[in-house]
């Protein structure tokens, strides 16, 4: 009784009411809070800035899942025509802690064909282990970087890159069969090769430590399948309601 009359004292229940309602309570970057927006039920309304955010962040849940499908199914192939085994993840922080960390936990559901790999040391010695565990043709590799432009993120990129380009002799149609972007800079992910709609947004309001629940999950829903992340939003989404009642 003391510490819930402490936190009453401290405003906690404000605070955690603007969160939800989308104030800008990230005062550093003056940004709204909404990890809570990426697993809300379709029919929700909540506004950032006079508009609903909910109905993007269902568009972009739709697309990674038909394209987790096309994966898992053997529908989506390498540029040889094989289907992939591997899904490399590469990225820095939350990034690559929080998909690892899932993709881990929930490893009894996942696809017996497929592989989980989660690079985000600048040391090459990280992503060059995985390399020589790994088969170009039947590769996959994530770039999860918001603004494709994070330096120890697009480092290994650039050296996953030029590994798969070595194997199939500089044929760069390569790239749009091998890399899948979780990002918003559209330039910069075409000018790598990624085709746009091989891109996966994901807002500012996200911060890093809780982006698995945005695109950034997308190795998770690969290894465990489309149905398999709803239930894992839908976990998130009964701790929201347990915190906001």
């Amino acid at each position: 009784s003391l510490l819930v009359a402490l936190a009453r004292a401290a405003g906690l229940e404000k605070r955690r009411d603007a969160m939800f309602a989308g104030d800008k309570i990230n005062s550093t970057e003056n940004r709204a809070v909404l990890h809570t927006v990426l697993r809300a039920a379709p029919d929700a309304e909540i506004n950032v800035d006079g508009a609903n955010v909910v109905p993007a962040v269902h568009e972009t849940l739709s697309r990674m899942g038909v394209f987790s499908e096309a994966v898992r199914s053997g529908a989506w192939q390498g540029h040889s025509g094989k289907e992939i085994t591997d899904i490399v993840n590469i990225g820095i922080g939350g990034s690559s802690l929080g998909p690892q960390l899932a993709c881990e936990a929930l490893a009894a559901f996942h696809h017996p064909r497929l592989r989980a790999h989660y690079v985000a040391n600048v040391e090459a010695s990280d992503l060059g282990g995985t390399l020589r565990r790994i088969d170009p043709e039947t590769t996959l590799f994530i770039v999860a970087s918001k603004t494709f432009t994070t330096a120890e993120t697009m480092q290994n990129a650039h050296i996953a890159r030029d590994w798969l380009l070595a194997h199939y002799k500089g044929d760069t149609a390569a790239v749009a069969k091998h890399f899948v972007a979780a990002s918003t800079n559209t330039s910069a992910v075409t000018a790598f090769g990624i085709a746009p709609g091989n891109m996966f947004p994901f807002q500012d309001w996200v911060g890093g430590r809780y982006s698995v629940w945005s695109s950034i999950g997308l190795s998770v829903m690969l290894m465990i399948g489309a149905d398999k992340f709803s239930d894992f939003l839908s976990g998130a989404r009964d701790m929201d309601a347990h915190f906001k009642t």
